[in-house]
């Protein structure tokens, strides 16, 4: 494979009195880089990656202990020594998020930004308004969508109605069995709800042995989907049936046959167990329905916005797939050489892989040029021409969920107008929130001052435009560049431009 150059680095300050934890945590659990980067640039399979031409330089920076502050800083400035063109930044910080001048991917990516790199980062898993992070106006930050792929794994109940679940189950059953809620079936020092989400130690053996047991999901348990699977296993149960609440479609490995149900498929299975003294159901293995709902829709984990820390500024920026994601493994982890996992932690490389395919053909243009350009062909409509929807609700979704919408491979090349910036643009914009020179010079690393006077935030030269509390008339600027046809005139399809 002498088309494609790795380089692999590592920082380590675990061991340094002075190395400070700044709560930076990856947005998936067991990080795996094989997977990141063969999404970005996997090739010589059937399903390639983004620019699977692309070379691939490595930075370790995150261990068993967590995230250091030294050690991301190290990766960065790693980085630019190389001379790398783009990174892709898989981790963030603890939402909310701190300002920038405490935040070391914040630091780090303006450094990068300043060097002619683009970074491009993941906005966060818990799926609630306001919780997006990596929120710096120099960082490409991505949302997670659905692919038109699901893992079906039916469930057929005794009375013969047939139920899809999601699972990545690839258990055989020969029969049917008896099946029961998890709460007919509590230890004795727990309580019929508490076993219900099939906690730790909370199920009674005799009561679970060959039984296919009916458990429940939300996130705010301590027990993971798969975890669940474990202890109906260790209990002597077949099999399991998961009503996720959080309806976030996450497709999950179990140990057992088991499938996974949202909540009112759940609550016609209970309808079905409580109209007959012996239910039995049987779970099937789990296979591949493409196009079984309209894709892509925003993930129920994905981050949303407002952005918390600047509200002139949107985020997430874009969104791509995130949702069970199929991508190369290592096999030093489970003896897999692939896996499907979910999180923005997998739509993150997709942009990154998009963006290096922009870079090889427009060499000359800065990082926020190549943000542009993703961003202003984004797409808001599905793929028959809906309005993309955001999970666990379908309801329409908006751009804090998606940005400025879904990535477009077909037009990303051609965005026509480009918003440009440089570092003087964001070190003006840091001015503007309020930041004095000491704290300026803490994200800058150099001996920049605040000017007078400071351009409003609104006004960074942002592909995208957000006014908050708007009370009266307010008036944004913005400059574009033509790399387009000459004598082309432009008007956006929601404003009406006067002359």
């Amino acid at each position: 494979m002498t088309a494609q150059k790795q380089m692999i680095r590592q920082s380590n300050s675990n061991l340094r009195e002075t190395a400070q934890d700044m709560g930076a945590t990856l947005h998936r659990s067991q990080p795996d880089g094989t997977w990141q980067t063969q999404t970005t640039k996997g090739w010589r399979v059937e399903v390639r990656g983004g620019a699977p031409m692309a070379r691939i330089a490595v930075y370790k920076a995150c261990w068993d202990s967590g995230c250091y502050d030294a050690d991301l800083l190290a990766a960065f400035e790693d980085a630019i020594k190389d001379g790398v063109d783009i990174l892709s930044v898989s981790l963030g910080p603890d939402s909310p998020q701190g300002d920038y001048f405490s935040d070391s991917i914040s630091i780090g990516s303006f450094h990068a930004t300043s060097h002619g790199i683009l970074v491009v980062s993941s906005a966060g898993n818990a799926g609630t308004p306001g919780s997006a992070t990596n929120l710096a106006p120099w960082m490409l930050t991505v949302a997670a969508s659905s692919t038109d792929r699901d893992f079906g794994s039916y469930i057929l109940l005794g009375n013969g109605t047939s139920i899809m679940g999601e699972s990545l189950n690839t258990f055989q059953m020969n029969t049917s069995r008896r099946t029961i809620p998890a709460s007919e079936a509590n230890a004795g020092y727990f309580t019929p709800y508490q076993s219900s989400f099939c906690l730790d130690s909370s199920l009674n053996r005799t009561k679970v042995k060959g039984k296919i047991i009916v458990c429940r999901h939300m996130d705010s348990t301590s027990e993971s989907r798969l975890t669940k699977s474990l202890v109906v296993k260790k209990a002597g149960g077949v099999g399991m049936i998961l009503i996720d609440e959080s309806e976030d479609h996450v497709a999950v490995p179990f140990v057992i046959p088991a499938s996974t149900v949202g909540k009112a498929m759940g609550d016609t299975i209970l309808s079905y167990i409580n109209s007959t003294r012996r239910a039995r159901s049987i779970i099937f293995p789990a296979r591949t329905i493409l196009g079984s709902r309209a894709a892509p829709r925003v993930a129920a984990f994905s981050s949303r916005g407002p952005n918390s820390l600047t509200a002139e500024i949107l985020k997430p920026d874009v969104a791509a797939p995130g949702l069970n994601i199929l991508a190369a493994w290592s096999p030093a982890k489970n003896n897999m050489n692939f896996n499907i996992l979910s999180g923005t932690s997998m739509s993150c490389p997709h942009v990154t892989g998009l963006a290096a395919l922009v870079k090889a053909v427009y060499p000359s243009w800065s990082p926020t040029a190549i943000k542009s350009a993703i961003m202003t062909t984004a797409t808001v409509l599905d793929k028959n021409r809906h309005t993309i929807v955001s999970d666990p609700d379908g309801k329409v979704a908006n751009p804090f969920d998606y940005g400025s919408g879904f990535v477009d491979t077909n037009r990303l090349l051609n965005p026509g107008l480009i918003y440009d910036a440089r570092s003087e643009d964001y070190k003006s914009f840091l001015c503007s929130i309020g930041y004095e020179d000491q704290s300026l010079q803490l994200v800058t690393g150099d001996k920049s001052i605040c000017t007078r006077p400071v351009p409003t935030a609104s006004n960074l030269n942002y592909p995208s435009i957000t006014v908050p509390n708007v009370k009266k008339s307010h008036f944004v600027t913005r400059t574009l560049t033509n790399i387009g046809k000459a004598e082309v005139f432009i008007e956006p399809w929601c404003l009406r431009l006067k002359a």
